[in-house]
This record gives C-alpha cells, sequence and structure tokens, in this order.
C-alpha cells in the first residue's frame, strides 16, 4: 500500500452542518420528555425518530417532510385509534390472535388506500408505521385514546425541533465580493468522470445562494456536458488551460487567445518537416472543431476513436477554416517519446510566441505536447474574466481555492467545498478575531 491510499484508507470526513443539527434535534425531544417525568425504556422514541427522518439539507424540504410526517401520521393515528375502538366494542373479535394479525393487516391496506385518497401517497408509508405502532401491543392496551395521542404528541415534538434547530442558523457573512476560481481537476478525477452527487449538492447550495465560483479546466468545455450535468452556474469557466472563456448558459465562447497566424504557420511548417502528425483545435462560429494532420500513430488513433463518439466534439476532415481561430494544436504519443520531443523543440520554442505544456492524456502511459499562444494560461485569463465582471461589478476581488495535494478520491473535492462554504459565509463572530478569520481563510 503507498502512501496516498493509505492516507485515503484513514481519511476522515467533516462532520457535516446536518449530522451536527439532527444530533441537536434529537437532544431537545430527549430533553423534553425527561423534564416531563420520562425515563429510560418509557422515553418515547417516536419524537427521536421524527426529528432525525424530517431533518434535510434545506429548510424547505425540511417543512415539507414535515408536512408528509404530520399527515401520515394522522391518518395512522386515526385509523390506529379506530381499530382499538372497534376491538373495545365488540371484544370477540379479538378473542381470535390470528383473525385479529388479519385485521391489523387490512387495517395497514385502508391506512395506505387513504392516503392515495386524498392524493398524498408519499405520507402512505410513515402512515402505516404509525397504525401498527398505534395497535401492535393489543389486546396490552388500557386507553386507546392515549395510544394514539401519545404518538401523535411525539410527531409533533420532534417535528418542532427538527424545523427549529434547521431554521436557527449561526450569524454569517456572505462575502459576494469575491470571485472564487477552482479547478475541475480537484472535484473530479477526470473530464470522463461525473462530478459526486455529494459535491454536486454543495456545488449547487452555494450557486444557488449567490456564491460566485469560477470552474477552470484544461480541456475543452464539451465535457461539461457531462461532468458538470444539473449543476447551476453562475460565471462563465476558464477552458482550454486558460486559452478561451466559456459562458455555458449562453452556449458561446467570450473570448479566446488564439494562436499568431505567423507562429501557427511556422510551427506546423516545422511539425510536418520532421514527419509528426498534430491535432488542431479551432473555435468557429462558436463551436469547438478538430481537425488532423499527418498520419495518426497507434496513439492518437485510440484517443481519437474514443473521443469521436461523444456528440459534443467535431471532428473534421480536409482544411481549417481560418488560420486566426486555431486555439492550440496537439501531439499525442507515448509519454516518454513525448518528454523526449519536448525537450527536442525546447530551442525551438525560445522567443517565440508560443507557450508547451506536458499533460496527460486518458490512456495509461500516453501523453499530449500542447501548443498556445504565449497569451494563453490560467493566471491570464483570470485575469480577463476579472475585466469582465467588473465592468457590470467594480468591486469584485479573486480568490483562489486549490487543493494543496493532488485529487485522490470525492473525500478531497468534499474537502474542497467545505473549505470554499467557509471562506464564502464565514462566522460574523470571526471579525473580532482578525487574524484567526484570515487564517481560517487562508486555509491554515
Amino acid at each position: 500500500m503507498n502512501i496516498n491510499e493509505s492516507k485515503q484508507k484513514f481519511y476522515l470526513p467533516h462532520i457535516g452542518q446536518r449530522i451536527v443539527k439532527t444530533s441537536i434535534a434529537v437532544l431537545i425531544t430527549l430533553l423534553v420528555y425527561y423534564l416531563r417525568g420520562y425515563r429510560g425504556a418509557a422515553m418515547p422514541a417516536e419524537a427521536a425518530i421524527t426529528a432525525i427522518i424530517c431533518m434535510q439539507p434545506y429548510v424547505r424540504d425540511t417543512r415539507d417532510f414535515a408536512i408528509s410526517r404530520f399527515l401520515g401520521t394522522f391518518i395512522g393515528a386515526a385509523w390506529g385509534l379506530g381499530f382499538l375502538l372497534l376491538m373495545l366494542i365488540f371484544p370477540r373479535m379479538g378473542s381470535v390472535l390470528l383473525l385479529v394479525y388479519l385485521r391489523m393487516a387490512i387495517g395497514v391496506m385502508l391506512t395506505l388506500y387513504t392516503c392515495v385518497l386524498v392524493r398524498r401517497p408519499d405520507t402512505s408509508g410513515q402512515a402505516a408505521i404509525v397504525f401498527i405502532c398505534v395497535v401492535i401491543a393489543f389486546p396490552e392496551i388500557e386507553g386507546p385514546l392515549q395510544q394514539a395521542l401519545e404518538r401523535f404528541d411525539g410527531v409533533l415534538l420532534g417535528t418542532a425541533a427538527a424545523i427549529a434547530v434547521n431554521v436557527f442558523r449561526l450569524p454569517r457573512d456572505k462575502e459576494r465580493n469575491f470571485v472564487f476560481f477552482v479547478k475541475i481537476s480537484d472535484l473530479v478525477p477526470d473530464r470522463f468522470s461525473t462530478l459526486p452527487a455529494a459535491a454536486r449538492f454543495r456545488l449547487n447550495y452555494l450557486y444557488d445562494d449567490g456564491a460566485k465560483i469560477c470552474l477552470m479546466s484544461e480541456h475543452a468545455p464539451a465535457f461539461f456536458t457531462l461532468t458538470m450535468s444539473q449543476t447551476m452556474l453562475s460565471v462563465p469557466f476558464i477552458v482550454m488551460d486558460g486559452a478561451a472563456i466559456y459562458d455555458a448558459n449562453e452556449n458561446t465562447y467570450l473570448q479566446a487567445e488564439t494562436l499568431d497566424t505567423r507562429e501557427s504557420a511556422c510551427l506546423r511548417e516545422h511539425l510536418d518537416a520532421i514527419g509528426l502528425g498534430y491535432f488542431l483545435y479551432t473555435i468557429h462560429h462558436g463551436k469547438v472543431c478538430i481537425f488532423h494532420r499527418g498520419r495518426l500513430n497507434t496513439q492518437e488513433q485510440a484517443i481519437f476513436e474514443r473521443m469521436k463518439r461523444s456528440p459534443y466534439r467535431s471532428y473534421l476532415e480536409g482544411e481549417i477554416y481560418r488560420d486566426d481561430e486555431i486555439v492550440y494544436l496537439k501531439i499525442i504519443d507515448e509519454t516518454d517519446k513525448i518528454r523526449v520531443l519536448a525537450k527536442r523543440l525546447a530551442g525551438y520554442m525560445e522567443g517565440r510566441k508560443l507557450r508547451m505544456s506536458v499533460k496527460p492524456e486518458s490512456l495509461p502511459g500516453v501523453s499530449g505536447l500542447y501548443f498556445y499562444a504565449d497569451t494563453a494560461d490560467m493566471p491570464q485569463a483570470e485575469e480577463r474574466l476579472m475585466r469582465m465582471l467588473r465592468e457590470k461589478e467594480p468591486q469584485l476581488k479573486p480568490r483562489e481555492v486549490f487543493l494543496k495535494t493532488p485529487y485522490r478520491s470525492e473525500h478531497d473535492a468534499m474537502h474542497l467545498l467545505h473549505r470554499l462554504a467557509n471562506l464564502y459565509e464565514p462566522l460574523k463572530i470571526l471579525r473580532l478575531f482578525p487574524r484567526l478569520r484570515e487564517k481560517l481563510m487562508n486555509g491554515d
């Protein structure tokens, strides 16, 4: 086992707010019953169970669950009370226990059907559970009305505790004047992976609350359709390793740093002369169009066969539309060969308006050699995006939120988003401790 695997195995996730709030709500219900004189086994569990079920990530979800649980409890308790009263009025009906159980099953059916009848099928499970809880102790029940009311009382207490705790929040500031820059590579292992559900929920919560988060990627925006599906976005992306800024909501490129036409022509002539094939990534009428020059080697063919299946990429034959639309040029081969080629081309790159970068590809042991304009990188892209955003909001300031170690698992993504949430919503009390606040905001 290597060091990274060992760290991942013993990773301790953050204790989330929902965990803390649920525990507090349960404590409140138990304390209420304690003050009312209940102890030990006599402590009703209905209220605590209700608090656990009703506690949801969003306050509006807690309210909806509370309404459903309240209605389900009312229906279940009503049918349970009716069952017990029927058994008391007609004692001979309870003389044969097997027939009593049959009637209980019929009672469950009637309870479920009632929920469907009132067009609240979501409450049916809760109603059936309450019905069984009310009648299951028969015939050792002395007060049917008291039995039903105790169940109802427990649900009301648990519901009230869950809503009260979920609504209550410690006073927090909202850093709406910050634009937070986050790398996609810190949220997912590769461009073919989807964002984990928990991370997507957390990210959507921040977007929905008004946080300005710019996602940054080394790749073209096609992968966002898969990776960031069902994510609500409020700020344009930085894509292609800083070469372009893309607005996913408008499905358009706001800006692109293309290769200088003369430099591009010279580079392609040089690669043609030494017999190297390469891909040309262009932006034509707001769409990425990919052309290939030269013979595909084994690695390029494998990548091409995988990537061309995507409906979001356009691989075209023939000549490129315009020389001034080339965003970057890429060569794909075995990693060792790419490193050798990068060293070989280092002398050629001196003094040119180009930037060269080696990156791993989606296949093991395969890398790509990328050529961008020298103005196309992440820091300069951040500055360009900030200038765009400041046209409407001059007070905006940039803030980078990156992992300090390479991505290993979705725990890292959640750790990053947890830190992002604390940066966006710091506790107001931290104003009294400016040094501590700054230390926490820096992730120390």
